[in-house]
């Protein structure tokens, strides 16, 4: 066996090529063969064509372009993929549409299994996607369950844990219980960021730790976040002030075509009003807000929902975000069979350490959330996550000078809505 066999062998194994219709393998098989691509090439033509695939666009069968009779192997291999980059940099520069008729939700396939595990330490520890380069509130995480079940397009939660295993702490609730903290020091804890803080309910008695440690510990802000409509647990149980959740809202549309097993926008707004109307403190996230043809209307839909529905005393935060990716998680999303998302379509640029969309997207859907919310400015408190702190000033109007600022400040406003919380009962 040649070299380059040996080569083409190794690239047709890939699980980007595999994925492909076999039609499409095979032309890209051919084409390797009369071209004599690089190893290194023959991986950009995959991820070109994984990205039309999933992008629902013609394929490079279609769209191989027309070559010059003269020219070098290599000048010929060039050509062909200048062409190639070039549509896909310009499929990619233009806004997202998706069809009017949402796809047929009841056909998401669950892909979970759900194990118990014996794990040694209690999964405590800083935000997972922390940064140096982006301004940070300093979360502590509480993961009381790893993985989630909702099976968005755009997670990369999936890429971080065990596949289609989602994990339960045997002995979680023990271990919380013999959590030793400083009393008279504020924390602020979140248990959505290693899965859904309610989408498994009280499962193996979740929640029912949470609620003792919380109550234990006053000090402690405890954030359940969640795009589910299981609140139950919330309604039948006594729940104490230093409890707040928070949903991470999206349009209906993108919730229709990127966040396929979560709850509708209907049902997490209405699970929303009714936590709140239970008297518990409520929060949303705009994280991430994605940015395609009607990204205004729908947005703007929202925020005017959100403002006549809540008031400001009853929401404790807004957090804005959008698409940000490592490229571990871009090729764990290339290889996923059969995958339709139009997520990866963005004009994606480096960003922190990281690819997102260029400034003036991101500040332009941000200024979009803060003036559409305008009605709870100064009630409730409003941040960037996971952004460079240069986009705080033309979003806000303001900014903080370090982490340890905005964490304070964080902290400040969560424990005020808190105490007139437990003043007004």
């Amino acid at each position: 066996m040649s070299d380059y066999t040996r080569k083409l062998q190794d690239w047709i194994e890939t699980a980007e090529l595999r994925r492909l219709p076999e039609s499409e393998r095979d032309f890209l098989v051919t084409r390797a063969r009369d071209y004599r691509f690089t190893y290194q090439e023959l991986r950009q033509l995959s991820e070109i064509a994984t990205d039309f695939a999933m992008w629902e666009e013609a394929p490079l069968s279609m769209c191989w372009p027309a070559e010059k009779v003269s020219g070098s192997p290599k000048q010929r291999r060039q050509q062909v993929l200048k062409a190639l980059n070039a549509r896909h940099e310009t499929l990619s520069h233009q806004a997202n549409h998706y069809a009017s008729s949402a796809p047929d939700r009841a056909q998401a396939v669950e892909r979970i299994r759900r194990v118990t595990v014996e794990k040694e330490k209690l999964g405590l520890g800083w935000c997972p996607v922390a940064s140096p380069r982006t301004r940070c509130c300093n979360l502590l995480t509480l993961d009381a369950v790893e993985n989630c079940g909702f099976d968005c397009s755009y997670c990369s939660i999936q890429s971080f844990y065990h596949g289609d295993e989602v994990r339960f702490d045997a002995r979680f609730g023990e271990k919380l219980a013999k959590l030793e903290l400083d009393p008279d020091k504020t924390y602020h804890i979140g248990t959505g960021q290693s899965s859904d803080s309610l989408m498994w309910g009280n499962q193996q008695g979740v929640l029912d730790a949470l609620v003792a440690f919380a109550r234990r510990y006053p000090k402690v802000v405890l954030e359940l976040k969640t795009k589910s409509k299981n609140i139950s647990y919330l309604l039948k149980h006594d729940i104490p002030a230093n409890i707040i959740v928070t949903w991470s809202l999206n349009t209906q549309t993108l919730i229709d075509n990127e966040e396929h097993l979560a709850a509708s926008l209907e049902d997490r707004l209405r699970a929303a009003r009714r936590v709140a109307d239970k008297g518990i403190l409520v929060g949303f996230h705009f994280h991430p807000m994605i940015h395609y043809d009607r990204w205004r209307e729908d947005y703007a839909l929202i925020f005017q929902r959100l403002t006549e529905d809540f008031e400001p005393n009853e929401v404790v935060l807004v957090s804005l975000g959008t698409l940000t990716y490592i490229k571990p998680v871009l090729k764990q999303l290339r290889r996923r069979p059969g995958f339709r998302t139009q997520i990866l379509k963005m004009p994606m640029v480096e960003s922190d350490g990281k690819l997102s969309y260029p400034d003036d997207i991101k500040q332009a859907m941000f200024r979009h959330a803060w003036q559409g919310l305008s009605p709870w400015h100064g009630k409730v408190f409003f941040y960037l996550c996971m952004e460079n702190p240069r986009h705080w000033k033309p979003v806000f109007g303001y900014d903080y000078t370090s982490n340890e600022d905005f964490e304070q400040a964080m902290k400040s406003a969560y424990l005020d809505k808190v105490g007139a919380k437990k003043s007004s009962e």
